[in-house]
């Protein structure tokens, strides 16, 4: 009984200590501890109250997501070549797949639709006003297959996609 008593305060003492060192290395140690990196350090500094009109609203997405589609106009000059060829480089990367090379809707992807993508040389397409055109460019077509593109598409280049578009005219 003595010995099991000798050994159990020798294996109790044995624990105390390994549980100070490592209290102590873990308070004092800096290194290998993730905590410890001078790259995370959370809630370290206040954070700052930002003053009224500091953070813009105009032309930001969330903006551009609640006005009204009849409502946004271009900041682009989409009457300009260079906007118009600009965005036919565009065109042929992000729209040529489903709406093809005649813009009627049968791209290599588009032809395997049903319905086809809408022909974008067609009177009721060519007769929308711009601001519809960004929009369903930007965020899909409700009840459509056109993707949302707003977030693979910067904002300038989808206006220069319409400026393309609009240019294109009605089929004859």
């Amino acid at each position: 009984m003595k010995k099991a008593l000798f050994l159990f305060g020798v294996l109790f003492s044995i624990v105390v200590v390994a549980v100070l060192v490592l209290r102590h290395i873990d308070d004092y140690a800096d290194f290998w501890r993730m905590r410890e990196t001078p790259g995370v350090r959370p809630h370290e500094e206040p954070l700052l109250i930002m003053k009224t009109g500091v953070v813009p609203v105009s032309d930001s997405e969330a903006m551009l997501r609640a006005s009204k589609a009849e409502d946004l106009k271009s900041p682009l000059n989409l009457k300009d070549p260079a906007e118009i060829e600009a965005g036919k480089k565009l065109y042929f990367n992000f729209c040529f797949m489903c709406h093809g090379p005649n813009h009627d809707g049968k791209g290599t992807v588009g032809q395997s639709f049903s319905p086809l993508p809408t022909d974008l040389r067609s009177a009721k397409v060519q007769g929308l006003p711009v601001g519809v055109h960004f929009k369903e460019i930007s965020y899909g077509v409700p009840d459509g297959r056109q993707p949302a593109l707003a977030t693979t598409i910067p904002v300038l280049d989808r206006w220069r996609i319409v400026a393309y578009v609009q240019s294109l005219g009605i089929r004859k």
